[in-house]
């Protein structure tokens, strides 16, 4: 994964325009402590990530 300086106006940039913005939403969820602790909690889980999560963090995983 490339890593980018965020401070960085230049690199701010050139992360938008090569992420697009799906990849640029994602690349902010999965950074965001709620979504990390709650995806750990149910990873595991016979369950596995239930209709409630996708909901509540907008996401939808392929099988």
């Amino acid at each position: 994964m490339p890593v980018f300086d965020w401070e960085s106006p230049e690199a701010y940039k050139r992360a938008q325009e090569e992420a697009g913005i799906t990849g640029f939403a994602w690349e902010c969820l999965r950074r965001n402590p709620h979504y990390q602790r709650e995806y750990g909690e149910i990873t595991g889980h016979d369950d596995g990530v239930t209709a409630g999560f996708r909901r509540r963090w907008g996401v939808c995983f392929r099988g």
